[in-house]
């Protein structure tokens, strides 16, 4: 093998160990509650990123909702603990009619089979799956952390979804990078597939979407992909 050989292999290895770490050392969303507000500060936040703090609209006309069923629609939502004093406020009843059906609500859970209880955590109520569940719930999260992806990834994963079949040269080409290893990361979490060869000397794998892409973006059929005219930034 020639200097120049040597030399272009040697970055393409160095390309493809960097695509690696970029798919095992995917960083962890922050989660905006836990920023701290800026002190002092005059400037607002656009009116789309505005909380709705307007009063909540009435409930549709016809609909009857009993006091227990309130209970259990605000606990269910909740990601955090209710005080019973809050619940009290939020369904407009007394503390221990919120305890009565707290209690209501259990023993029917319990009747009916069902997988979760509301339980008393740090000093208030939440609605909780029961341990013995657990084994399915970690697969649950380990599925999702599996299906996180990096942005070299994402490139990949979207030059493939609009190109489809293609070969991992034209990828590459589109990229400018080495993409083996993104393309198996992918293949490994079920967003990839061969989908066939290409009819060109050495007959190269054809690369496709899988069923599993449709899930993760919340697509029904590869026709809901947004335009790649929409896509486009808008002129300055």
């Amino acid at each position: 093998m020639t200097e120049e050989g040597r030399e272009t292999q040697e970055v393409e290895e160095v390309q493809e160990s960097q695509e690696i770490q970029d798919v095992q050392d995917v960083p962890e969303v922050e989660d905006v509650r836990d920023v701290p507000e800026a002190q002092g500060s005059d400037v607002q936040a656009p009116d789309e990123q505005r909380p709705d703090v307007s009063e909540p609209a009435e409930p549709p006309e016809g609909f009857e909702a009993t006091v227990e069923s309130v209970i259990e629609a605000v606990l269910f939502a909740s990601d955090e603990p209710l005080t019973e004093a809050r619940l009290a406020d939020i369904v407009e009843a007394s503390a221990k009619q919120v305890r009565e059906h707290v209690e209501s609500l259990n023993a029917k859970y319990q009747a009916n089979n069902n997988a979760f209880r509301i339980e008393q955590i740090a000093g208030g109520y939440q609605m909780l799956t029961l341990s013995p569940y657990n084994y399915w719930l970690k697969k649950l999260l380990r599925a999702r952390s599996d299906n996180k992806l990096s942005p070299a990834a994402l490139e990949t994963l979207a030059i493939v979804a609009y190109k489809q079949p293609i070969m991992r040269a034209d990828i590459e080409a589109i990229r400018g990078v080495a993409v083996g290893e993104v393309i198996r990361s992918l293949s490994y979490k079920g967003m990839v597939k061969i989908v066939g060869r290409a009819e060109v000397l050495g007959r190269p794998m054809l690369y496709g979407t899988t069923k599993r892409f449709l899930e993760v973006f919340g697509l029904n059929t590869l026709k809901d992909l947004p335009k790649i005219e929409e896509l486009k930034k808008p002129a300055s």
